[in-house]
């Protein structure tokens, strides 16, 4: 077994190293998979000096999206297993643990890390967390699907099944978008319950509202289109 990490970097100059040490310190056959989409921060800089055999990093001239870079990655991957991780230090990768086995032993084709399922997480802003579960709630009664987390970071899947799937994203609504053509394909998504430390938008947080509505139009219009 190889996990491929895909991970969309932007502007993480102050992070990007950081989770690094944390995945490469998994006890996980895997290759990283990094896309710096852009930055103009430094972070691509600092990537040419970590990139390594086990650390691949792909430059985009400009900025493409969370999304962009994602099917980047995918592209560039080789295992047979494929874990998305943010390149700031909100999820945690000691959770691979308990995610890639659902995975690796055939339970599942793919499985979501749950951030609602762990009672002990909390939340940096009242508005991403109601968002979150709005966009949850039209995922489930839309595609047939009892998640508690649709928007989290950590998604897991078999790479044939992630690699068939014909992804249109270039933002945030590859989540929305690869869950959707994921249980139109038949799959009910599990969902194991992980670590989260959010970050404030100070700290460099991304994502806002205008991401929320997207997600809500990407989940109607992938219902009824291919």
């Amino acid at each position: 077994m190889l996990l491929s990490v895909l991970i969309p970097a932007y502007n993480e100059i102050n992070n990007i190293e950081n989770i690094l040490k944390k995945i490469e310190e998994i006890d996980i056959p895997k290759e990283i998979i990094v896309v710096d989409d852009g930055s103009t921060d430094g972070t691509r800089d600092l990537l040419n000096k970590l990139k390594s055999d086990t650390i691949k990093v792909i430059f985009h001239e400009k900025n493409q999206g969370k999304g962009g870079a994602i099917r980047t990655a995918i592209n560039h991957s080789t295992g047979n297993i494929i874990i998305i991780q943010d390149a700031d230090l909100e999820y945690d990768p000691h959770d691979y643990y308990k995610l890639i086995p659902e995975v690796a032993n055939g339970k599942t084709k793919v499985v979501y890390g749950s951030r609602f399922l762990n009672k002990q997480n909390k939340h940096s802003y009242f508005s991403f967390f109601l968002g979150g579960q709005v966009v949850t709630w039209i995922t489930n009664i839309l595609y047939g699907q009892n998640l508690t987390d649709e928007p989290t970071c950590y998604k897991v899947f078999e790479a044939t099944l992630l690699k068939s799937i014909k992804l249109n994203c270039t933002g945030f609504e590859f989540c929305p978008e690869v869950t959707a053509k994921v249980a139109k394909l038949g799959y009910k998504i599990p969902e194991i319950p992980i670590n989260y430390y959010p970050r404030s938008i100070s700290e460099g947080k991304k994502i806002n509202w205008k991401d929320g509505v997207e997600a809500i139009w990407v989940l109607l219009k992938y219902r009824f289109v291919d």
